[in-house]
């Protein structure tokens, strides 16, 4: 689905005397044609080079301009008929109709035979490798030769009636051609002798025939070999039939493959048959009576469409030839001398709003896409022109659609359609069009663009037959021409208006400069963009005035913004928003594959694109996204907004390499197929891109993000029923209906939603899918963006609705089940599903749902035959339905919490329980006293406080099995005190509660609970099992004991403190219930309340308590420098065991990364904690051992579960590295240790000691700071790739600390005793 359209044309008149060009030859590399006249000279004219890219020829149009002309010296009435290009020898080979071999030297301009043939030469054509040359003479003979002009062989073109070295020369001249194949192993001849004649295909190295076709009547010497070696070209005469030529197909075994007429009349001549240098085109010079023609055809899903007609006259005597090197260039020339240049370019068929227009000769084989997909070269209906269509330009405005059609002719005609949504009765039609009544024709007419419903623009270039009144002489090779189109014949609503057109051109305006495109500007009627030669973008505006009709159009500049670095053929004008306007804005593609929003890049690795807009009912079709496929067959889609708001390049080419042709990725969509291309897509909720692969083959998908956005637009729209039809039909979670704007926000509109969809199976589909969590947001958010959901409150939304919120999937379908109550009429379906809300709430509302049951089972026995029930299922459908939709199971043990045995054997039944399993069961319920079979029923179903309930107002004969109740199940007994309300039974519980809570070693709890009921023997038990022993003496109180068991019981409680390493508790109880002042300061130090203990033996003047407590304290002193200067000492050398590892870790890490096997490297030996190695495992291991600070057993107690959740410091582990940083971190003073220290500096100030506490505080102070250095410095260069010897040292950490004094000791100077701070 894509057309052929006229870029550019360009010409130059070359300087002949009289003379007429006979033949030509190009210089792919240096980018020159030769031209031989009939004269002997050699005309040079130099084409587009490379570096130019797509700029036109800049030929001027009214000056002959001098080109490189030289005379090749030949016998009197001998002249050149033949001529090719040798590349290797940068000379031409010239063949004369005497027979002579020339080669011509073009750069030092001499001649020189180099052979002789009789007969004279017919043909020369070298191989694609320009190693040999073939020849064939008039006389049908054939030479291979080499660039040594030695004979590789000759032989006869028809080898079955002469042989080789024989020369017929009886029959005259013969006619013959020569065409390589495109690897050069293989050439076919056409010529002979007789005629009918052979297709012969000859080997290259041993000159045998390869094989040959039947006998055919072959039209002239049309031959051409495709350069991809699939098939040859040649052309039939059926001039004796009286039918026109075939050109026909043949492959190399000499079988015929396909053919397809040429549509001219029988009279017509073939005379040249071309492929272009990438094979896709094949163009023909076709001789008739009234004109001469080049055809252009192009083969698509095997079917062969002419997509071009140049006509010349006869007079003009045309000829043709494709460039070499670029595959979309036609260069002509006439017998006169003129050389023109015509540059084509593909162009996507559908229109903007998904119609595709193809031409095919004199036919449009028009397809609205909207209405259905046809795999072409099928079509919806057909456009029969009076001849070939070379361009067509389509424009829809509202209910009307116009198309214009420019002719080969020049003729000008116009359709006019009904809205596309009615063309279906057109199916299979075909409507004739009449040309356009004007008193003009658009000679050399391209880029034909409607502005208005009425008004058309064409470029012209100017020629010799094409003046008018309105321009005399024009200044410019090219001008705009303005066409104004009135139909003279009324049309009725729903035809087609095809004939009554006449049309005038109101205005011509010059351009300074070739043009390379237009383009329609939607946001101003009567106005486009042309794009001159370079980039250049200029606005014309028509200033129509109805008074002056020749008023002279505007053609202006526009912003820089909107024009490009470079000529981009392919350009698109479309609405965009930015900056809440819709303004126009212009992308192209250059040849290059560089896509450009004005002078922006967007890609540079561009194969196509096209765009999508997701607005639904507007004006004005305002596109969102940008789609775009690449090179490696990569599909992007990307959102317009993200390019008028970003400034950096759209991030398409990066994907590319990272992401390569094969591996899925959800930035882009893999192409199904090499080579496909976008040529269309289906806007709105259709959401659908059209692409074609180089086969023809038509193919629709539905990205993903697309559909998306396209759900998401019609949510917000609120058009839920267009919403629902595109989630069924691509298959998306039916959660984005409530997730998109947020559940809360949804449930507002279910009655909307109910409405619209009107479809009880769908909605029950919807109901059935929902989940709890935001599952949208989860699947969906790497293709759109999801708003802010918090915006509407639950409270708000709760007061809206009238009933309060539950979970997700509760709160949506209570709402769906309201609204399907009040917007849909009583019916079994909607009964079904208000059924199927209810089982698939979560938690299910299984008993609500069996009450709805139950009621119209009451109403089956009740016998009533009233319309009402019949509007609902029978009892038994919906039993099954529920059954259906949740597990039996559930609903079986909902009936019998409904405390309905007749409904639960119901449900029993349905859902094929064994009756020997269920039946007796509900017979032994049925024989018990209901508030018994209903506490069974709780038991079983779990529901223990309504057992409870149940239990209890059966009667006090039942209370043993009410406190077996509560002792199974204890989170019972605080509604067991609530129910019960005599004093005695109360009792029993509390006492019940609180064996409980010591069974479970709550023994605080169980104190207070039996205190609650007085037994305070077992209040006592349970304080001294939980340690309290401030609880056990405020019972003891309680139970008034005498003094003697106190003092006793406080011994004992002293001696089980000491044992369970609480002294400081034993010392308090020592002093305070056995009076013992001794063993309470002995319990202090042992506590290491060095502050404590010596207050209490001054409090009782023990200068002896006070002498112990100083010898205690010097000993502990002593004890704790020496473990600070050991800890100084490793902190020293795990630092220095840690810069090493680390040091040899990224030495390690650099070689392999200069090796580039960095990422594939599997070795757990560098360094886990680096986050420049996070793919690497990672290893957690602790080794953290007890502080060497803490002397407490509570400490110690600490250190010993750390160490044995650790583990060792292995040398050249994995986790070496790790362990000696977290060992660092676990060598920090804890709380505890800080508090037992600063309490032992007091104490040795108070006993006079400052010397040895100024020792004490100086060792813990360089222990600290060094440990807080050490971990520091692992921290800094934990994350880093680089060691410094110099500044990772642990004496520079320890200097900036020092150095920042105050900031570290805010934190840490809790335990320093300021008087003995160092000067």
């Amino acid at each position: 689905m894509k057309n052929l359209r006229l870029v550019t044309r360009s010409s130059q008149q070359l300087q002949l005397d009289g003379e007429t060009l006979v033949t030509s030859a190009i210089d792919a590399e240096r980018r020159r044609a030769f031209f031989a006249s009939s004269a002997n000279f050699l005309y040079t004219v130099h084409l587009p080079t490379s570096s130019q890219g797509q700029q036109p020829l800049q030929w001027s149009k009214f000056t002959t301009l001098d080109s490189d002309v030289e005379e090749v010296v030949l016998e009197p009435g001998d002249c050149i008929v033949a001529m090719d290009y040798l590349m290797e020898r940068e000379s031409l080979l010239l063949g004369s109709s005497a027979g002579c071999l020339l080669l011509y030297n073009v750069e030092e301009k001499t001649t020189q035979v180099v052979g002789r043939l009789e007969g004279g030469v017919s043909t020369i054509a070298s191989s694609p490798d320009g190693v040999l040359l073939s020849v064939t003479s008039g006389f049908g003979q054939l030479l291979v030769i080499t660039l040594d002009w030695e004979v590789l062989f000759e032989t006869s073109l028809d080898p079955q009636n002469a042989t080789a070295g024989e020369i017929d020369s009886s029959g005259g001249h013969i006619q013959s051609a020569i065409s390589w194949r495109g690897d050069g192993k293989y050439f076919a001849t056409l010529g002979g002798s007789s005629n009918p004649t052979k297709l012969t295909i000859w080997e290259r190295e041993s000159g045998k025939v390869h094989s040959s076709s039947d006998m055919k009547t072959f039209m002239g010497a049309s031959l051409d070999w495709m350069p991809s070696g699939a098939k040859v070209a040649t052309a039939h005469d059926r001039r004796t039939k009286g039918k026109c030529p075939l050109i026909v197909f043949y492959e190399k075994n000499g079988l015929e493959r396909s053919y397809f007429p040429i549509d001219e009349p029988a009279e017509a001549a073939i005379q040249a048959l071309k492929w272009n240098c990438n094979s896709e085109l094949l163009a023909a010079l076709i001789s008739s009576c009234q004109h001469d023609v080049i055809k252009i055809w192009s083969c698509s899903n095997n079917h062969w469409y002419l997509k071009h007609e140049l006509q010349y006259t006869k007079k003009e005597g045309v000829k043709f030839s494709w460039d070499p090197t670029k595959p979309l260039h036609l260069i002509c020339w006439t017998l006169g001398g003129q050389v023109i240049m015509h540059r084509f370019a593909w162009t996507t068929a559908v229109s903007e709003t998904s119609v595709a227009l193809v031409i095919d000769g004199s036919h449009v084989r028009v397809t609205p896409l909207n209405l259905g997909l046809m795999p072409p070269p099928m079509s919806l209906f057909h456009l029969a022109f009076p001849c070939a269509v070379n361009e067509v330009s389509f424009i829809s405005n509202y209910s009307k659609n116009h198309l214009a059609a420019y002719l080969s002719n020049g003729r000008l005609c116009v359709v006019e359609l009904p809205a596309a949504d009615t063309w279906e009765e057109f199916e299979g039609n075909e409507i004739s069009v009449d040309p356009c009544r004007s008193d003009f024709t658009l000679n050399n007419c391209m880029h034909l663009t409607w502005i208005d419903t009425r008004t058309l623009i064409s470029i012209s270039c100017y020629s010799e037959h094409c003046c008018s009144s309105l321009i005399d002489k024009p200044d410019s090779q090219f001008f705009v021409n303005e066409i104004e189109l009135v139909c003279s014949e009324d049309s009725l609503p729903g035809s087609v208006s095809s004939s009554g057109w006449q049309a005038r051109v109101s205005k011509k305006v010059t351009l300074n400069g070739s043009v390379v495109g237009v383009s329609l500007n939607p946001a101003k009627k009567g106005s486009a963009f042309i794009q001159l030669s370079g980039g250049r973008v200029v606005e014309y505006c028509s200033s129509l005035n109805l008074l002056k009709m020749c008023a002279p159009a505007q053609v202006s500049d526009v912003g820089s913004d909107y024009g490009f670095p470079t000529s981009c053929p392919w350009m698109t004008t479309v609405l965009c928003h930015e900056n809440g306007m819709v303004r126009p804005a212009l992308f192209g593609l250059d040849d290059s594959g560089k896509l450009y929003k004005g002078k922006r890049l967007l890609s540079n690795n561009c194969s196509s694109f096209t765009f999508y807009s997701s607005t639904y009912g507007a004006t004005e079709r305002v596109m969102t996204h940008l789609l775009v496929t690449t090179k490696q067959d990569l599909l992007f889609i990307v959102d317009v907004n993200d390019i008028l708001l970003k400034n950096t390049e759209v991030a398409i080419d990066s994907h590319v390499s990272s992401h390569p042709r094969g591996n899925q990725s959800k930035e882009h969509i893999t192409v199904w197929e090499k080579g496909a291309k976008l040529v269309g897509v289906l806007h709105g909720d259709e959401a659908a891109v059209l692409m074609q692969t180089v086969r023809g083959n038509l193919e629709c998908t539905y990205p993903r993000k697309l559909v998306l956005v396209s759900i998401v637009q019609a949510l917000v729209q609120r058009r839920f029923r267009d919403a629902m039809d595109m989630v069924r039909r691509h298959r998306i979670d039916f959660n984005i209906m409530a997730d998109y704007c947020g559940w809360n926000v949804f449930i507002k509109s279910a009655a909307d939603f109910v409405k619209q969809v009107n479809n009880l199976s769908h909605i029950t589909e919807f109901v059935c899918s929902i989940k709890n969590d935001n599952i949208s947001s989860k699947l969906y958010t790497t293709y759109i963006s999801f708003p802010d959901q918090c915006a509407t409150s639950i409270a708000d939304t709760e007061s809206s609705l009238g009933f309060s919120l539950g979970n997700k999937v509760t709160s949506i379908l209570m709402a769906i089940r309201k609204a399907l109550e009040e917007q849909i009429e009583e019916s079994s379906p909607r009964e079904l599903c208000i059924l199927t809300t209810l089982a698939r709430s979560e938690p299910p509302l299984l008993e609500e749902a069996l009450n709805r049951i139950k009621s119209v089972r009451e109403l089956e026995l009740l016998g009533l035959d009233d319309a009402r029930r019949k509007l609902y299922p029978s009892a038994e459908e919906s039993l099954k339905h529920l059954l259906w939709l949740t597990d039996p199971e559930a609903v079986f043990n909902a009936a019998l919490g409904l405390y309905d045995l007749n409904l639960a054997a119901i449900v029993a039944l349905n859902s094929q329980k064994d009756p020997k399993e269920f039946l007796p069961f509900l017979k032994s319920l049925e024989c018990l006293p209901p508030a018994i079979m209903r506490y069974k029923i709780d038991l079983r179903l779990g529901r223990y406080a309504s057992a409870l309930k149940n239990i209890i107002s059966a009667g006090n004969e039942y209370h043993e099995d009410c406190m077996k109740l509560l002792n199974d199940n204890p989170q019972l007994f605080p509604l067991g005190l609530q129910l019960f309300t005599d004093p005695d039974k109360r009792r029993q519980i509390f006492e019940a509660w609180g064996d409980h809570l010591s069974e479970e070693k709550c023994f605080g709890d169980a104190a207070l609970t039996y205190q609650c009921c007085s037994l305070y023997q077992k209040a006592l038990k349970a304080y001294r099992a939980c340690g309290d022993w401030r609880g056990v003496f405020t019972v003891v109180a309680l139970l008034k004991l005498k003094e003697e068991e106190i003092v006793q019981l406080a011994h004992e409680l002293c001696d089980e403190f000491q044992e369970l390493g609480k002294p400081g508790d034993a010392a308090r109880i020592a002093l305070q219930y056995c009076s013992d002042v001794d063993k309470s300061v002995s319990c202090y130090i042992t506590a290491r309340e060095w502050e404590e203990a010596l207050r209490v033996a001054y409090m009782h003047s023990r200068h002896d308590l006070v002498e112990t407590v100083r010898d205690a304290a010097l000993e502990c002193a002593t004890s704790l420098i020496s473990e600070y200067q050991e800890g100084l000492l490793k902190v020293g050398k795990y630092v220095a065991r840690y810069v090493a590892v680390r040091q040899r870790r990224l030495l390690l890490a650099a070689k392999l990364q200069s090796e580039e096997r960095f990422m594939d490297v599997e070795d757990d030996s560098i360094s886990e904690v680096s986050t420049s190695f996070s793919e690497m495992s990672a290893y957690t291991t602790r080794s953290t051992k007890v502080s060497v600070i803490s002397s407490s057993n509570a400490s110690k107690s600490r250190g010993a579960r750390r160490q044995k959740k650790g583990g060792k410091i292995r040398a050249g582990s994995p986790g070496e590295e790790m362990a000696l940083v977290e060992h660092l971190k676990g060598m920090m003073l804890t709380d505890s240790a800080q508090n037992e220290l600063k309490s032992l500096l007091v104490v040795l100030l108070q006993l006079g000691k400052e010397e040895i506490a100024r020792q004490v505080q100086q060792a813990g102070d360089s222990f600290e700071v060094s440990q807080m250095a050490a971990v520091k410095l692992a921290e800094d260069t934990v994350c880093d790739d680089k060691i410094d010897e110099n500044a990772h040292t642990l004496e520079h950490y320890v200097r900036m600390l020092r150095a920042h004094e105050p900031a570290y000791s805010e934190e840490t100077a809790s335990w320093r005793i300021r008087v003995l701070s160092p000067p």
